[in-house]
């Protein structure tokens, strides 16, 4: 007999098997001998009051031995000879859509600018070591994209476009612990995530298709007002593109627009990586001095606030992370965040943003810009990003601040020590970021420190600058199709487009663009 339950249990129960099985038998009325297994199927922490519990749904096998799959399998079938489809980017939006394509009977051709998971490592930790940033191989460009080593976090709140649970389980055929099918805000982790997607890789060229790197596109190939191929490195390919560039491919962005295929600006959030000590964290979060103790994880936070009708929000929260160097070309500074799939750090980070939308770029008396330049947000990107190098020295050193004294607008003589491992220096950050994101985020710290006393402290450091928290491009698509507005054949795809937020919303995009692709062919 299999039966489920919701339990609700405190953490060192949950923690542990043999007293989750004596918790369930005395619960249920079940001898414990009786029990052959118990299978987690979804968890959360319950900390809103100072005893933590933990909310879990089990499934348990009494008399029977565990005999279903952890995980849902998908069949790839070889696709050797069969019609091809040009997949720009090995993010999670083109890797997905290549998997899926293999699926529908399609042969997928990879086409990614930067170098494999593996070899990428060189080059972020040259970025240290340097204080230069290779313009093709960094945090953001590579097989993997720009979650590859940046966490890894699968938690997404957008559940209406596709089957989020067939992007974990694709995630577990390939390699990923089962836990994040159970896990309310699910994560693999940086260090572990390289090696699934070396399996996702290897499952596309086993079933017949191609994984390019070092393969730039720089042109699509149009006949009339279809795309029939592209061109990577003076190398045409031909078949239908889904263009998954991811958020960060700045010069697509500006061929599209030299070439008149349509796109528009689109809102973005802009701020800092806010970092403070980790126990910290797990002491506000858990009600406690001791913090987590010895059976829950690394405290999460999320923030969110409204100031002068703009939101003010966290994002990408790393308990136990890393803040890492996230810029792709020369004379930028970009701040992101990780965590291993530990989260064993002494520190927990997250960004700290401001809402911008288009509208307010044009409106920012700080600087001049086109209001009809579809480019404009981007623009505003860059130069900030410059700003920011600037204010480090022209090197990867980033500025920073203290939280507390850049609400009250002072200079912080020294800094706490950081997990940014190029270095900080400290800079007013409350002076020369633009107006209409400091003012905000002052306020927003405010009002967070009142939520959640002991989190607006000069303990925690502001990095400056969290820009690439999305697209600032939307590449116009049709809600059917999935095409571009005027071109057939081109399917704008994932993060990149404007139209996912994150590995999981990305993937999601990925299989629904292989999907119209298939059925664009199938005409």
């Amino acid at each position: 007999m299999i039966n489920e339950y919701q339990i609700r249990v405190v953490p060192e129960v949950a923690a542990q098997e043999d007293r989750l099985r004596r918790w369930v038998a005395d619960e249920q009325g079940i001898d414990e001998r009786t029990i052959y297994g118990i299978r987690i199927l979804k968890r959360s922490i319950d900390a809103r009051q100072r005893q933590i519990f933990v909310n879990l749904k089990v499934r348990v096998y009494i008399n029977e031995q565990p005999h279903d799959d952890e995980f849902v399998r998908t069949d790839y079938p070889n696709v050797e000879g069969r019609p091809q489809v040009i997949v720009v980017g090995a993010g999670p939006g083109g890797l997905f859509a290549a998997l899926r394509l293999i699926e529908l009977g399609l042969r997928p051709i990879v086409l990614e600018r930067g170098k494999n998971v593996h070899d990428r490592k060189k080059d972020l930790a040259n970025i240290t070591k340097t204080q230069k940033v290779d313009a093709e191989s960094n945090y953001c460009f590579g097989e993997g994209g720009a979650g590859a080593y940046s966490d890894g976090k699968l938690y997404t709140r957008s559940k209406k476009r596709g089957n989020t649970d067939k992007i974990l389980n694709v995630f577990c055929q390939h390699g990923a612990s089962t836990a994040i099918l159970a896990d309310a805000h699910p994560h693999i982790g940086t260090d572990r995530l390289p090696k699934v997607i070396e399996a996702m890789r290897q499952t596309i060229i086993n079933s017949g298709g191609e994984v390019h790197f070092q393969t730039k596109m720089t042109q699509l190939v149009l006949k009339g007002n279809q795309v029939v191929g592209c061109i990577a490195d003076t190398e045409e390919y031909r078949g239908p593109v889904i263009l998954a560039t991811g958020h960060s491919a700045r010069d697509v962005y500006r061929y599209l627009a030299d070439a008149k295929i349509e796109i528009e600006a689109k809102g973005i959030a802009v701020g800092v990586r806010l970092e403070h000590p980790s126990q910290l964290i797990d002491q506000i979060q858990y009600h406690s001095k001791q913090g987590r103790g010895r059976w829950l994880p690394a405290a999460e936070y999320s923030m969110v606030t409204q100031v002068d009708g703009r939101g003010v929000y966290s994002f990408c929260m790393c308990p136990g992370g890393f803040v890492i160097p996230a810029a792709t070309d020369k004379e930028q500074i970009v701040v992101n965040g990780m965590s291993p799939a530990s989260r064993g750090t002494q520190w927990s980070n997250s960004g700290m943003v401001v809402e911008v939308r288009p509208e307010d770029v044009d409106n920012n008396q700080e600087r001049i810009t086109d209001n009809q330049d579809p480019l404009r947000v981007m623009h505003f990107q860059e130069e900030l990003e410059k700003t920011c190098w600037l204010q480090g020295n022209m090197r990867q050193t980033a500025p920073a601040q203290r939280m507390a004294d850049f609400v009250n607008g002072r200079l912080s003589y020294d800094l706490p020590k950081s997990s940014y491992a190029p270095g900080l220096i400290s800079s007013p950050l409350h002076f020369w970021l633009p107006k209409m994101i400091s003012k905000r985020l002052q306020e927003g710290f405010k009002t967070f420190g009142r939520n959640a006393h002991g989190f607006l402290t000069n303990e925690a450091v502001m990095i400056a600058v969290e820009t690439r928290t999305s697209s600032p491009v939307r590449i116009v698509r049709d809600r059917e199709t999935l095409q571009h507005v005027r071109i057939q054949g081109l399917f704008p795809c994932g993060e990149g487009a404007g139209y996912a937020g994150g590995i999981v919303s990305a993937g999601v995009d990925g299989e629904r663009c292989a999907e119209s692709v298939a059925r664009y062919l199938a005409q």
